[in-house]
């Protein structure tokens, strides 16, 4: 299915009719999948997001284009890590470091992941690595919920807490604290202790959630992540340490220099090595996905965003000042 297959006019919710397919913010194409694209401008300014990863990795391979596209848009952006890293990964092709090596060095990775997708702050809650299915949830929960009434965030970026199959501990249990403290964090007899230090209940009322495997993902928004697909690429380069991306396209370049063969997509400088290897390979998901909707690269989310309340609706159509 192409784009011009995708329904190009439809009532949205709040009842405006949109015509034009590159005029419009969001489509629905077959089987009710919303496709969200670029909003001209910054329409979430004065929003907040959180980006919550276990991993210096998990935001860039997953939902790096997504995250780069809100910010642009006007979101003021958070990276929240939740592990030190300890564990992983590499720091070359074939090249191990020790636990401390890898601690400093996705520490440095994490910071420079948080600039090439614009993002204001990192927050590192320092776990120890594929440990967390022994921690204490109900503390990592109250942890969420002081950053989300902090920081007043509006929209969370994670890995999906319904999701099955999930081998890594760290996944899971992050996903499933960041789900209750979402709506924790709105609660006023929830750590009151809180409010003595002059923060408020806040909910966190909009998720984007992904998955590593998307076939046990309830999939029902598609962000076009085309004009952001560069911070994507940076943002996974930024990861030297760790995970598929980083230098080994330089090094895949070297190797086979050594042997006296060339890849010629992977250019003749160790930067064009490195991002077009990630583009390649590591990325590959991102061009799978929007072809299937007739996008350059695409990411995919079960997205949960809270309605108002019909009180809310009907006081905002008939309440009228007082006379």
């Amino acid at each position: 299915m192409n784009r011009r297959e995708f329904i190009a006019k439809f009532i949205t919710a709040s009842g405006v009719l949109l015509t034009g397919m590159d005029a419009v913010a969001e489509e629905v194409a077959a089987g009710g999948v919303v496709i969200e694209r670029p909003q001209p401008g910054t329409p979430h300014s004065g929003k907040v997001l959180a980006a919550i990863q276990p991993h210096s990795d998990d935001i860039p391979l997953y939902a790096g284009g997504t995250v780069a596209k809100l910010i642009r848009e006007g979101y003021t952006g958070y990276l929240i890590r939740v592990t030190n890293d300890d564990m992983g990964d590499q720091l070359g092709l074939g090249e191990r470091g020790s636990i401390g090596q890898n601690v400093l060095r996705n520490e440095r990775d994490n910071e420079e992941v948080a600039r090439a997708l614009g993002l204001k702050r990192v927050f590192d809650l320092n776990y120890s690595n594929h440990r967390m299915s022994g921690i204490s949830q109900p503390e990592l929960q109250e942890r969420f919920i002081f950053l989300f009434r902090l920081l007043k965030v509006d929209t969370v970026v994670c890995y999906d807490p319904w999701s099955h199959y999930e081998e890594n501990p760290d996944h899971y249990v992050t996903a499933h604290c960041v789900e209750a403290a979402c709506w924790m964090a709105g609660r006023e007899h929830d750590y009151p202790e809180h409010f003595a230090a002059g923060m408020e209940p806040h909910s966190v009322r909009e998720k984007y959630y992904h998955g590593r495997d998307l076939t046990t993902l309830s999939i029902n928004r598609v962000v076009d992540i085309t004009h952001t697909f560069e911070s994507k690429i940076e943002a996974n380069r930024a990861n030297k340490g760790k995970g598929p991306a980083g230098h080994h396209g330089s090094q895949l370049r070297a190797e086979l220099a050594a042997r006296k063969l060339r890849l010629p997509f992977l250019g003749d400088d160790d930067l064009t090595a490195d991002r077009e290897y990630i583009r390649e390979f590591v990325l590959k998901r991102d061009r799978e996905v929007g072809r299937k909707y007739g996008l350059d690269y695409a990411e995919e989310f079960h997205h949960i965003e809270e309605s108002p309340s019909p009180l809310d609706e009907y006081l905002k159509q008939h309440a009228v000042p007082l006379i």
